[in-house]
C-alpha cells in the first residue's frame, strides 16, 4: 500500500530546464560574490564545494555543513560571513530567475489529491541548495509552503547526502517513518531520481519528458504527463 509520494521538483512539479536555468543563476551568483572572489575564481570553488556535498554520505554533517567547510577550507574566507552575504542573494536576486522556469497548471491539483488521500507528501529536490532557495521555487510551481502541508522539502540544511546517493533516499524514508516498499519516488532524472531510489527499495514512476521508454535492464512504469502520474498514483490507493 501507497502511504508516501515522493517528489522531484525541478522538471517534474515546475518546469525547469537546467541547461536554460544554471548559465543564469551562475552569472547572478558569480556577480554578487565579486565583494569577496573574482567569478573566475568564485564559480569553480562553488562547484567543488558542491561536488563535496554530493559525495558526502556521513550522517553527522549535514550538506550545508560540507558545502561550508569546505568552501573556507579551499577559500580562506569566513563562512558564518559568507552564509549570511549570501542569504540576501536567495532573498532578493534569486527571485530574478523565475522567468526561466515554467510552471506546470496539474502541479497543485496532482499533490492536492496525494494529500486529500491522507499520502505523505515529500518534495525530494537535491538537496544542494539553502531551503530559501527550494520554498521560492515551490512558490513558482504554484505550492507556496503555507498552502500544502508538506511532510518535508528536502534542503541543504536538513539532509546528510543527496542524489544520486542511495542514502538520500533512506534518509528521508527514516524522517517521514515510511517502509521503502510504501513509498514513490516520482522524478524526470534516471540517473539521480529513479536508479538510486530504486536501489533503496522505493517504487518508482519516470517523467520521461521526451517519451522514451526505460532502458532496457530496468522496467518501471513511466509516462510523460503529470497526469499519467496521477493516473498510476489513483490505481494503486487502497
Amino acid at each position: 500500500m501507497l502511504k508516501a509520494i515522493l517528489f522531484d521538483l525541478d522538471d517534474t512539479l515546475l518546469g525547469n530546464d537546467m541547461d536554460r536555468f544554471l548559465p543564469g543563476y551562475f552569472d547572478l551568483l558569480g556577480r554578487f560574490a565579486e565583494k569577496y572572489l573574482p567569478r573566475d575564481q568564485f564559480l569553480p570553488e562553488l562547484l567543488a564545494s558542491t561536488e563535496a556535498m554530493i559525495r558526502n554520505v556521513d550522517p553527522a554533517l549535514s550538506n550545508r555543513d560540507v558545502f561550508w567547510q569546505t568552501f573556507e577550507q579551499r577559500t580562506g574566507l569566513d563562512s558564518a560571513e559568507l552564509e549570511a552575504f549570501f542569504e540576501q542573494f536567495y532573498r532578493n536576486q534569486f527571485l530574478q530567475l523565475r522567468s526561466r522556469t515554467e510552471k506546470r497548471p496539474f502541479a497543485p491539483q496532482l499533490v492536492q489529491f496525494c494529500l486529500d488521500h491522507n499520502l505523505k507528501v515529500v518534495v525530494a529536490t537535491n538537496p544542494l541548495f539553502p531551503l530559501i532557495a527550494i520554498e521560492a521555487r515551490l512558490d513558482w510551481a504554484g505550492l507556496p509552503l503555507d498552502e500544502y502541508d508538506f511532510a518535508l522539502v528536502t534542503g541543504y540544511e536538513n539532509m546528510h547526502a543527496a542524489k544520486p546517493q542511495t542514502a538520500y533516499y533512506s534518509e528521508i524514508l527514516a524522517k517521514i517513518g515510511c517502509a521503502p516498499e510504501e513509498a514513490l519516488m516520482v522524478g524526470n532524472d534516471w540517473e539521480a531520481d529513479i536508479l538510486p531510489a530504486h536501489r533503496a527499495g522505493l517504487q518508482t514512476f519516470w517523467l520521461s519528458l521526451d517519451g522514451e521508454a526505460p532502458p532496457a535492464d530496468l522496467v518501471v512504469p513511466y509516462g510523460r504527463t503529470l497526469q499519467d502520474v496521477h493516473t498510476f498514483i489513483k490505481s494503486h490507493l487502497a
